[in-house]
């Protein structure tokens, strides 16, 4: 099992898995629709290279236990919804563990990001991974900063990260 990954965790509305190759499809949806890159730079236009990329990468973290993002399948339709998951980052020469989530364009707005990330963090906390948590957002994303809110964290400092001027979200664990 990788680590940091929540690979058989559920909420009341959510199982997480591992992502499978077998995803791919019903991943690319979210590279279509153009406001699920709009806060970004550097994502490739063409869809299906955006989403091989981003594929590339989960799977990259899942090899080399550097955190993951886990596919977020809806408890009762199965339906893929979205991802969530705990990354190990480097933020301005720190090692972190990032908090990150992104859902499919149908699943926006129904509070998934906030239970999935809710759980994240719960599970980072009382399993001992870490004392803090970081999300790194894009500084025009507004949906994911009022996500990093309801989470409980604050905003800690504005930088640069992938050439993407992001705001770095941050919560303490409760002592």
């Amino acid at each position: 099992m990788a680590k940091y990954l929540l690979e058989g965790a559920q909420t009341q509305r959510l199982h997480f898995r591992r992502f499978a190759p077998e995803d791919f499809d019903k991943w690319l949806p979210f590279f279509q629709d153009p406001s699920s890159t709009r806060h970004w730079e550097g994502i490739p236009s063409d869809p299906e290279t955006a989403c091989r990329e981003q594929f590339h990468r989960i799977f990259e973290r899942y090899d080399k236990d550097l955190g993951g993002m886990n596919a977020l399948i809806h408890a009762r339709s199965g339906e893929l919804l979205g991802m969530c998951g705990l990354l190990v980052q480097d933020v301005d020469g720190e090692r972190e563990l990032e908090i990150g989530y992104s859902l499919l364009p149908n699943a926006r707005g129904q509070g998934y990001a906030t239970e999935a990330g809710s759980f994240c963090r719960d599970a980072a906390f009382e399993r001992g991974w870490a004392t803090s948590l970081i999300s790194i957002i894009h500084t025009s994303n507004e949906p994911s900063m009022q996500v990093a809110a309801r989470l409980g964290m604050q905003r800690r400092n504005r930088t640069r990260y992938r050439e993407n001027p992001v705001w770095i979200y941050s919560i303490s664990a409760k002592k």
